[in-house]
């Protein structure tokens, strides 16, 4: 994926989206699943966001750089709120519907574990950022929504939009793209698939995505 502002949307979209998980951080006791389906996708983010944060400031081993708790907290508490399914078909667009039922779960298997990379990789750059949430409506009927985020930065940086497209299905709201300073986490994929597949094929694309996720988890590893 290409660099938006270095990692720092990507790092907020986790904590934002780490906050919609159930139980939401650690020292949280998770609710049941009924009432948290039952809280609108804005109002759950804006009820938790400040006790993720909260973590993220105070956590001696995040701030350490404990990639292993790192991981287990992306695995955890953020990951079951993505659609990769939709995120995959997406990202990899016409050639998703010639591809073989094998090579689409292979694509989404490697999707995955290269946002889970990503994610923990980026967890460890949170710099007190300050996340403040967009009015927002939705009908009763709708499916499918966009959460409107504004990242303000300490720094005195211009602020970054992090918008959530989310759909809600048997399991609740998931997110099935992000779009980071008008760019689309989906569409930004597309190009680089469409690059691959053209090249070496669907095939080509999952081996390419292998490597680079076998190379991260190196990286991430040894820190």
């Amino acid at each position: 994926m290409k660099s938006i502002r270095g990692f720092l949307g990507i790092l907020l979209a986790a904590a934002t989206l780490a906050a919609w998980a159930q139980g939401a951080v650690p020292v949280v006791q998770s609710q049941p699943q009924s009432q948290t389906q039952e809280i609108g996708p804005d109002a759950l983010a804006k009820k938790i966001t400040d006790e993720v944060i909260a973590v993220l400031r105070t956590d001696k081993d995040l701030q350490a750089g404990n990639n292993k708790k790192m991981l287990e907290l992306v695995e955890s508490k953020i990951l079951p709120h993505f659609n990769f399914a939709r995120m995959t078909r997406l990202a990899v667009g016409a050639p998703w519907r010639q591809a073989s039922p094998a090579q689409q779960q292979s694509l989404t298997t490697e999707f995955r574990t290269l946002l889970v990379n990503t994610y923990t990789t980026a967890f460890s750059q949170y710099r007190d950022q300050v996340i403040e949430y967009r009015p927002f409506k939705m009908a009763p009927a709708d499916t499918e929504v966009v959460v409107r985020s504004l990242i303000k930065q300490k720094t005195g940086a211009d602020p970054i939009d992090i918008n959530y497209s989310m759909e809600k299905g048997d399991g609740g709201w998931k997110v099935y793209d992000v779009v980071i300073a008008g760019v689309s986490l989906v569409q930004n994929y597309r190009s680089s698939f469409a690059s691959e597949i053209q090249k070496s094929g669907v095939d080509g694309l999952i081996a390419t995505l292998s490597s680079k996720n076998k190379s991260l988890a190196q990286q991430v590893g040894r820190k």
